[in-house]
């Protein structure tokens, strides 16, 4: 049906959001309503969700994964942590003139050493002496996405993080949740509408472009997610009272629609690799708040299979020619999908 080329489109540099805004919850919203455009504030977002509504959030925090080291040959390495698998081993993107083998020795951030391990695909195994998450924070660097070009500040580190992040893990933020602020929180809790969480560790792998034109043949990057029972049971009473399941971001609807592949929703702990193109059926959400995604992204082809092909290239369109904030730090979408199983 759908090949690579059709989730291109061309965006003006200007475009793309390279700070936040003073106020989270400030960014604009882009409602798309069957085949209607809205331009709304993310604030509105308030009049648009109904009491017993169900808000699905993502609770991964960022890592400060990013180091610049060298080896004990002398020569330069980059490594951007890709997950952590215990609290002294870890999995990591490694740039050198000459990838490191079993036993190399590498001095991180001129602070403490690491020692590599096997290889796992494209990723090198790292073996920390102390423990990952403390010399993650003491030392390591914010991994802005690539496009954004400043190094990261203080801003930064507030901003690059959601308000209810918890847990630790991932290295690039579920930036639909940066629009909430406690304020805006609490107002929509006093409507009475619902929070559940999940948590999937966001990987560097969000930013890649496909690189096959035939899309059977991607292979997907694999992201870890914990759907708790109680985001369960929430899941499960908002669907049987009628109302609708949002979820907030790319990254909660992947761990839901993961968690609900044998047809209903089922709690646990997995990697994930679906891969969700025009055609999917979603199980268990029925709406999404998104920020707009790159050119020739699974997220895009995500959203597309979400509200409708040509919907979202009328409302991306609309939203260059609209001057809207793009990517991370940009605006924000609100999608209604007809595609419900």
């Amino acid at each position: 049906m759908y090949s690579l080329s059709d989730f291109d489109f061309n965006l003006p540099p200007e475009r793309i959001a390279q700070f936040p805004l003073p106020d989270r919850s400030a960014s604009r919203l882009l409602h798309v309503d069957e085949t209607r455009l809205h331009d709304r504030r993310f604030t509105d977002i308030l009049d648009l969700l109904q009491p017993g509504d169900l808000l699905v959030m993502n609770d991964t925090r960022v890592l400060k994964a990013r180091f610049f080291g060298v080896k004990d040959s002398g020569g330069k390495v980059e490594v951007l942590v890709e997950r952590v698998l215990d609290t002294r081993t870890v999995l990591a993107q490694v740039r050198a003139s000459k990838s490191p083998g079993p036993g190399v020795r590498i001095r991180l951030a001129d602070a403490f050493d690491v020692t590599v391990g096997e290889r796992a695909g494209e990723f090198f195994t790292l073996k920390f002496d102390a423990d990952v998450f403390d010399l993650i924070e003491q030392y390591g660097r914010l991994p802005l996405p690539p496009y954004i070009e400043h190094a990261p500040g203080e801003v930064d580190e507030t901003r690059y993080q959601t308000v209810f992040n918890k847990v630790p893990g991932a290295v690039a933020a579920p930036t639909a949740g940066l629009h909430f602020d406690e304020a805006l929180l609490q107002k929509l809790k006093d409507k009475g509408v619902n929070f559940a969480y999940v948590t999937l560790h966001v990987g560097a792998g969000t930013f890649q472009p496909v690189r096959t034109e035939n899309l059977a043949e991607h292979k997907m990057h694999t992201e870890w997610y914990t759907m708790p029972q109680a985001t369960v049971d929430a899941v499960k009473a908002a669907r049987a009272a009628g109302r609708d399941v949002i979820a907030v971001g790319t990254t909660s609807l992947r761990a839901l629609e993961s968690a609900s592949q044998s047809g209903t929703i089922e709690a646990g702990s997995a990697d994930t690799a679906l891969f969700i193109t025009p055609g999917y059926r979603f199980k268990s959400v029925t709406r999404l708040i998104t920020n707009f995604h790159l050119p020739k992204s699974t997220l895009l082809m995500l959203v597309s299979a979400f509200a409708g092909y040509d919907e979202i290239r009328a409302a991306y369109a609309h939203a260059i020619a609209s001057e809207y904030r793009f990517f991370s730090y940009g605006d924000a979408m609100l999608l209604t999908t007809p595609n419900r199983a």
